[in-house]
Protein backbone atom coordinates (compact mmCIF):
# COMPACT_ATOMS: atom_id res chain seq x y z
CA UNK A 1 0.00 0.00 0.00
CA UNK A 2 1.61 3.38 -1.09
CA UNK A 3 1.31 6.67 0.94
CA UNK A 4 -2.53 7.88 1.50
CA UNK A 5 -2.77 11.52 -0.19
CA UNK A 6 -5.30 13.91 0.17
CA UNK A 7 -8.41 14.55 -2.11
CA UNK A 8 -10.31 17.39 -1.86
CA UNK A 9 -13.77 18.44 -3.17
CA UNK A 10 -13.18 21.83 -2.51
CA UNK A 11 -13.67 23.09 -5.89
CA UNK A 12 -16.57 21.61 -6.30
CA UNK A 13 -18.41 22.46 -3.08
CA UNK A 14 -17.15 26.00 -3.87
CA UNK A 15 -18.06 26.19 -7.49
CA UNK A 16 -21.71 25.07 -6.16
CA UNK A 17 -22.07 27.73 -3.51
CA UNK A 18 -21.61 29.72 -6.52
CA UNK A 19 -18.41 31.53 -4.50
CA UNK A 20 -15.34 32.87 -6.42
CA UNK A 21 -12.13 31.77 -4.69
CA UNK A 22 -11.52 35.49 -3.25
CA UNK A 23 -15.24 35.28 -1.54
CA UNK A 24 -14.29 31.53 0.00
CA UNK A 25 -11.13 32.99 0.96
CA UNK A 26 -12.72 36.10 2.86
CA UNK A 27 -15.89 33.82 4.38
CA UNK A 28 -12.71 31.18 6.34
CA UNK A 29 -10.42 34.71 6.82
CA UNK A 30 -7.63 33.27 4.94
CA UNK A 31 -5.94 34.61 1.17
CA UNK A 32 -7.02 33.35 -2.06
CA UNK A 33 -3.63 31.90 -2.84
CA UNK A 34 -4.77 29.70 -0.20
CA UNK A 35 -7.76 28.41 -1.40
CA UNK A 36 -5.90 28.39 -4.70
CA UNK A 37 -3.39 25.68 -3.43
CA UNK A 38 -5.25 23.71 -1.27
CA UNK A 39 -7.40 23.42 -4.64
CA UNK A 40 -4.54 22.01 -6.90
CA UNK A 41 -3.10 19.85 -4.50
CA UNK A 42 -0.06 22.22 -3.50
CA UNK A 43 -0.86 22.60 -0.21
CA UNK A 44 -2.42 20.28 2.40
CA UNK A 45 -4.36 22.15 4.64
CA UNK A 46 -4.11 22.11 8.82
CA UNK A 47 -6.86 20.70 10.87
CA UNK A 48 -7.95 24.38 11.56
CA UNK A 49 -8.08 25.60 8.11
CA UNK A 50 -9.94 22.74 6.66
CA UNK A 51 -12.76 23.05 9.40
CA UNK A 52 -12.60 26.67 8.45
CA UNK A 53 -13.27 25.95 4.49
CA UNK A 54 -15.70 23.57 5.56
CA UNK A 55 -17.64 26.18 8.10
CA UNK A 56 -17.38 29.04 5.15
CA UNK A 57 -19.31 26.11 2.57
CA UNK A 58 -21.62 25.18 5.56
CA UNK A 59 -20.52 21.67 5.03
CA UNK A 60 -18.01 18.74 7.29
CA UNK A 61 -14.50 18.34 6.53
CA UNK A 62 -15.55 14.56 5.54
CA UNK A 63 -17.30 15.94 2.58
CA UNK A 64 -14.51 18.16 1.34
CA UNK A 65 -11.36 16.27 2.37
CA UNK A 66 -10.25 12.27 2.30
CA UNK A 67 -7.47 10.08 2.30
CA UNK A 68 -6.73 8.44 -1.54
CA UNK A 69 -4.61 5.26 -1.92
Amino acid sequence: MGDPRLASRLKEARTAAGLTQAELAERAGVSRKTVNTVENGVFIPSTVLALSLARALGTTVDELFWLAD
